[in-house]
């Protein structure tokens, strides 16, 4: 069937099943390569479609992340849909990790020894309890002696924070820091 001879509805239709079939963040680029739609007329399907599921009330929603989107469940219902998930208890982060993955999303891509300059202390569990749960990942090797590993955050860790991408990082956490320690 020709992209042009839908009409809007069906258009929108299309991208929620992509993105329920893909479960995960699908890239902008390749809804508007499987539906051959241009940018422009794209985003404006995507913002309408973000609107439509955000004022309908509905269980889920249309999350922009990292110029992707996903379909996700409402933050409001998050103490139902934990309840369908309770037997998998998942542990917190421990202030170690929060520090360390807090000084990795400011500085990132950054050295462990980096984060262990910035720590004042030893960061080998908190690192290894973050890449476990996907909160950061390997984001290369620094070019000097010794060739030590990069990291970094992932789509993981924008999603459990509620951002839309890496820009939205530094933001949220400047906010977060004492007058004069930006």
């Amino acid at each position: 069937m020709d992209i042009n001879s839908m009409d809007i509805k069906e258009i929108e239709a299309i991208i929620e099943g992509l993105l329920f079939a893909a479960g995960d963040i699908l890239p902008f680029e390749k809804i508007g390569e499987l539906l051959e739609i241009d940018k422009k007329t794209l985003k404006k399907i995507m913002n309408n479609m973000i609107l439509e599921f955000q004022n309908s009330k509905r269980g889920i929603m249309i999350r922009e992340i990292n110029g992707g989107y996903q379909l996700c469940t409402r933050m409001e219902h998050y103490e139902y849909i934990k309840r369908l998930f309770e037997p998998r208890q998942k542990q917190g982060l421990s202030q170690a990790a929060l520090e360390t993955l807090a000084v990795i999303a400011y500085n990132q891509p950054v050295t462990k020894a980096k984060i262990e300059e910035i720590r004042g202390v030893n960061s080998d569990g908190a690192v290894a309890k973050l890449l476990e749960k996907n909160l950061i990942r390997e984001a290369g090797r620094l070019d000097c002696p010794g060739k030590p590993m990069l990291f970094e955050i992932t789509e993981q860790f924008l999603r459990n924070f509620g951002l839309k991408s890496v820009n939205d990082v530094k933001d949220m956490l400047t906010d977060k820091l004492p007058v004069g320690q930006e």
